[in-house]
């Protein structure tokens, strides 16, 4: 009888411990975001790729490893990744460059997703007038090449904010972006240019610098929203007419960053217009990948990359 007991009790203290660790198991679990996504439509003439920076919320403030960027770009239905390098900086420092890299890799290929392009920040300006902080900054850049490269990307998109005076800033710009491309065309990268604030936003000058630079992996990438060149007390005060400035880059062009804000009722962007903007990259014969980058607050992340994603694929279904 007391054997008997005791086997009950083992029996019940057994069936409990799985239930711990069952849900133990479960509690540890990825959450995985699982919106509903978007088919593609009979007018889409490009390819959808995810801006990280879209979820720089959830990777800076919210604690969420930016390891997690290919399986939640995955579940929103997405093809391809743009990375940006600054939200691995704490991981570069504790784990090591490569082993970044190589994780970003893995992760690639578990979701099975391409790899388009790394955003490189923080790695020194392009065109800064001191010759050697800008040779320092063509330096810094190498890596980021040779991670593209391993990751299997096309391009890596670089800033050039440099001086104040025009002037100035057209010969540093040459000569930073110059050496960089030469460098990176060794390794079969291409070298893209974001409007991105100061004369970087003034697209005739920038069209202008690249032209000069004369490479055939040396481009842009438009943003639909970064055209501000001059603010003052955070308002823009000298602004390149958007519309005018992705015409003007798109025969540059290798990627284009859809930039989105907010929508009105009918999911439309309330600042700019996507259709008009869609019809100058298709006029172009651009048929590669367009990112999604949503900067917006009103929305959450989530609702707002869908969003940019869904307009994308309306609009396209609408052009010309």
């Amino acid at each position: 009888m007391k054997a008997e007991i005791l086997s009950k009790k083992n029996s019940s203290l057994l069936f409990l411990l799985l239930l711990v660790l069952f849900f133990a198991c479960a509690k540890n679990q990825k959450k995985v975001i699982l919106p509903e996504v978007d088919n593609k439509v009979s007018g889409q003439f490009f390819k959808i790729s995810l801006a990280e920076w879209s979820l720089h919320k959830t990777f800076n403030d919210d604690g969420v490893s930016p390891f997690e960027f290919a399986e939640r770009a995955k579940s929103m239905g997405f093809e391809a990744l743009e990375y940006v390098s600054q939200l691995y900086s704490k991981q570069i420092d504790e784990l090591g460059f490569d082993t970044v890299i190589d994780s970003l890799k893995k992760e690639s290929e578990t979701y099975g997703l391409k790899n388009n392009l790394i955003m490189v920040d923080q790695e020194g300006d392009l065109a800064v007038p001191d010759s050697v902080l800008r040779n320092q900054a063509v330096e810094n850049h190498k890596k980021w090449v040779h991670a593209a490269k391993a990751l299997g990307c096309q391009a890596i998109r670089v800033n050039l904010p440099g001086s104040s005076d025009s002037e100035i800033w057209k010969v540093a710009a040459f000569d930073g972006l110059s050496k960089l491309a030469s460098y990176a065309d060794e390794q079969n990268i291409n070298v893209i240019v974001e409007n991105h604030g100061g004369f970087s936003s003034n697209v005739a000058m920038l069209v202008d610098v690249i032209q000069k630079v004369n490479a055939s992996n040396c481009g842009v990438l438009p943003d639909f929203g970064n055209f501000c060149i001059k603010r003052v007390d955070s308002e823009c005060v000298d602004e390149y007419d958007m519309y005018k400035g992705v015409e003007e880059m798109m025969p540059l062009a290798k990627g284009v960053s859809a930039k989105s804000y907010d929508f009105d009722e009918n999911g439309n962007e309330t600042k700019i217009d996507f259709y008009k903007m869609l019809q100058l990259v298709k006029n172009a014969g651009y048929s590669d990948f367009i990112g999604v980058e949503y900067e917006g607050s009103r929305l959450s992340e989530v609702e707002g990359i869908l969003a940019t994603k869904k307009l994308l694929l309306k609009a396209s279904n609408k052009l010309k």
